[in-house]
């Protein structure tokens, strides 16, 4: 089987935090979700993507999805 580079999607939400200056505190009440959570989210650590958490998120933030992912086409 031939592996097939299709890109990846990367989550933006320490740009985003950082932008708004919300600490991770804070939207950890704000989303009401665990820190540990969270963390994995913005080091990018997690292999499937939550629609509740990044719906969470979007609302917390006051922001559209897509300021919180990318998509990276793959490099030719």
């Amino acid at each position: 089987m031939i592996d097939i580079d299709y890109g990846f999607v990367r989550i933006r939400l320490k740009e985003v935090m950082q932008k708004q200056n919300v600490s991770i505190n804070k939207l950890a009440f704000r989303s009401e979700m665990q820190r540990t959570q969270l963390k994995a989210y913005i080091a990018g650590d997690i292999q499937r993507i939550d629609l509740n958490v990044i719906a969470r998120l979007c609302h917390a933030l006051e922001c559209d999805i897509c300021d919180l992912l990318e998509y990276m086409p793959p490099s030719k």
